[in-house]
């Protein structure tokens, strides 16, 4: 009856090369997306040896796999895959393989590897922070927010598109403000660039910021970063409106510092130029007296 055991030299041969392959090529590691409008990034680490690289293998959820060119046996951590993407609301996953460096072959036929996390570029991408003007009319009945679109990485014949074309109608903007003077936020929204606000107290100076919003996405994804804070000035508030107690006392105590000092230096000066006017009768001789 033939034995069932394998023969010993077989085994040995088959934790030789496990070892081998364990040893060589270790598997990447925090295999990550990073996506900022639609600027996306494959990311891992470690950095590898000079025994081994990395291959990136990515595809769209029940479709053929593809490798960026750019990113095979690459000694690098990162593989940007902005222009892969091109279904920009299909569900994506990657593989990061460990290979032999570039030009050095192996007999290995199926290599470590590490599994990205699922990634939608229309529901994942992080909306970078927009820009906006500020302009109060002149009556101060009417307070407007002219916020330019972020800029994607992406383009279509030839142009650079914003995150309004790729959003369109879906994209809104959030508006957080608050009186100059006062912690308490209120918020708008507004699916327009254009943002007029008309309730505000035309006797305060406001503060303003501004995020993208899209409501259709998950809660965690629906906002973009924040903007910039910019403020409206009251030229119509008087200094007590416009500046604390503490600011105006230590402004007027400045103020007299500076008086006392230059009226200090004044005195002095006037008390040295009379010492030396002094000096000077004291030193010239009598004139002699004529019999």
């Amino acid at each position: 009856m033939p034995s069932s055991r394998l023969p010993a030299a077989f085994v040995a041969v088959l934790f030789v090369c496990s070892q081998s392959v364990s040893g060589s090529y270790p598997k990447a590691q925090n295999v990550t997306w990073e996506s900022t409008n639609f600027k996306t990034l494959l990311t891992w680490e470690p950095k590898p040896s000079k025994d081994y690289s990395y291959t990136v293998e990515f595809s769209a959820i029940g479709e053929n796999r593809h490798r960026n060119p750019h990113c095979i046996r690459t000694p690098e951590t990162s593989c940007d895959l902005t222009r892969s993407l091109t279904d920009l609301k299909a569900v994506y996953s990657a593989d990061v393989l460990s290979e032999p460096p570039l030009g050095v072959t192996s007999d290995l036929i199926e290599f470590p590897h590490t599994s990205s996390p699922k990634f939608c570029p229309y529901e994942d991408t992080v909306i970078g922070k927009p820009d906006f003007k500020l302009d109060v009319s002149e009556d101060k009945k009417k307070t407007t927010l002219y916020v330019s679109d972020p800029v994607t990485a992406l383009f279509k014949d030839g142009r650079q598109l914003t995150i309004r074309d790729i959003f369109s109608e879906e994209l809104q903007y959030k508006v957080t403000y608050r009186k100059a003077k006062s912690s308490g936020r209120k918020e708008y929204f507004s699916k327009n660039s254009t943002i007029e606000l008309t309730n505000l107290d035309q006797r305060e100076s406001y503060c303003f910021y501004v995020q993208a919003y899209i409501p259709s996405r998950r809660a965690d994804k629906q906002l973009g970063d924040f903007s910039q804070t910019q403020c409206s000035r009251n030229e119509d508030a008087s200094i007590f409106e416009m500046y604390s107690v503490g600011v105006i006392i230590g402004a007027i105590f400045f103020i007299l510092l500076l008086i006392s000092i230059i009226v200090a230096v004044t005195v002095s000066c006037y008390k040295c130029r009379k010492n030396a006017q002094k000096r000077g009768k004291d030193s010239v001789p009598l004139n002699s007296v004529i019999p």
